[in-house]
């Protein structure tokens, strides 16, 4: 799944004077205190971190409360999608109008109908609604299934997501991992018979290629050959 990377970087973690006998846990309340929130310095969600003090002693910072900061080194998990990523989420919702998912555990994102491809057709039986495409009888989308999306924007507040399955990789990862390769290869095969059916249209004389349009043309060609033979 895109959307995931991993970021080592320089912090100062400011601690105040009554948490100095335990710095350590200070300090990992501090840093806990960023997860699963949007951070504009990080660009993106903290989802996990491993920290690495870099100095025994803390620098004491002049003010009203003389707060002492702790310089360490912190390797982070950072969650940051951008438009036309492709992510994977949990189906908990489907109806005709919409499809609902949770990614990661805790972040949701939405797909409204204009924005899933005509191939899926919503089919409901025995009150369960389900996507199922019309050329792949296996490719279902039902509740409790993982899809893979296409990311078309983020809402940084509530780390809210809307996604898209109008491209042709996306939908049932089940589905996209088994057949997606073989259903490409006979699409490429259809376009690869049609090419050659053109080919067939053509012929080699020469050197040169000429295309069966009608009698007249191939002939008028090789008499402008046989001029320029002389």
């Amino acid at each position: 799944m895109e959307g995931l990377s991993k970021s080592d970087a320089n912090l100062i973690v400011y601690v105040h004077p009554s948490q100095s006998k335990n710095v350590d846990k200070a300090i990992l309340r501090e840093l806990s205190s960023l997860l699963f929130k949007y951070s504009q310095a990080f660009d993106g969600v903290v989802l996990a971190y491993s920290v690495d003090p870099q100095d025994k002693c803390a620098r004491i910072l002049s003010g009203v409360h003389p707060y002492f900061g702790v310089r360490l080194r912190a390797n982070l998990l950072i969650f940051s999608p951008k438009p036309k990523m492709l992510l994977e989420g949990k189906l908990v919702k489907i109806t005709r109008e919409s499809i609902h998912c949770i990614v990661l555990g805790f972040s949701s994102a939405i797909i409204t109908d204009e924005n899933i491809r005509n191939e899926l057709k919503y089919k409901a039986k025995h009150g369960e609604g389900a996507y199922v495409s019309r050329y792949h009888k296996r490719h279902v989308i039902k509740i409790g299934a993982v899809i893979r999306f296409e990311v078309k924007s983020l809402d940084e507040e509530i780390l809210h997501i809307s996604g898209s399955l109008i491209p042709a990789n996306t939908g049932s990862v089940h589905w996209l991992d088994k057949y997606f390769v073989d259903a490409a290869t006979d699409s490429n095969k259809e376009t690869k018979t049609e090419e050659e059916m053109e080919m067939q249209e053509q012929i080699t004389v020469g050197g040169e290629t000429l295309s069966f349009v009608n009698d007249h043309e191939i002939k008028k060609s090789k008499k402008r050959r046989r001029a320029a033979d002389q």
